[in-house]
C-alpha cells in the first residue's frame, strides 16, 4: 500500500479534517500528517497517547465482535476537536481528527466511498 496517497486522498475528502494517520492494529505509526497551517493542540507525547487509547479502546471493542458484528467507527467529541477511529482493511486503522462540527458521517461516507478497504 502506498500510505502516502491513501493520507493524502483522505486529506482531499473533506477541508474539516486536520490529522490523518494509519496505524497498524498494535498502535506502530504506519503514516501520519497533519493539515497544512493547522496547529497541533496536543504535545507529541500527548498525540501518542491518545492513539495509544484510541488502538486498545478498539482492540477492546473489538472482543464484542462475535455477539454484535464488527466495528464500524468510533466518534470521540471534543470542545475543539472531534477524533474518528475507523477500521483500513483488517490489519490497520484509521485515527482521523476533524474540526469541531465538521460533519463526521459525511467524512466516514467519503472515506469509505474510496474503497481503501
Amino acid at each position: 500500500m502506498d500510505y502516502k496517497q491513501i493520507y493524502e486522498k483522505i486529506m482531499n475528502t473533506d477541508p474539516t479534517i486536520r490529522l490523518v494517520t494509519i496505524c497498524d492494529r498494535n498502535g506502530k505509526i504506519i503514516y501520519s500528517g497533519h493539515r497544512k497551517g493547522v496547529k497541533n493542540l496536543l504535545t507529541e507525547d500527548e498525540s501518542m497517547r491518545s492513539l495509544e487509547l484510541a488502538v486498545n479502546s478498539w482492540k477492546t471493542r473489538s472482543q464484542l465482535e462475535p455477539k454484535i458484528g464488527q466495528g464500524q467507527y468510533v466518534l470521540a467529541e471534543y470542545e475543539k476537536i472531534m477524533r474518528i477511529t475507523m477500521s483500513l482493511g483488517d490489519n490497520h486503522l484509521l485515527f482521523m481528527t476533524t474540526e469541531s462540527g465538521a460533519g463526521h458521517l459525511r467524512i466516514i461516507n467519503r472515506v469509505r466511498g474510496l474503497g481503501l478497504e
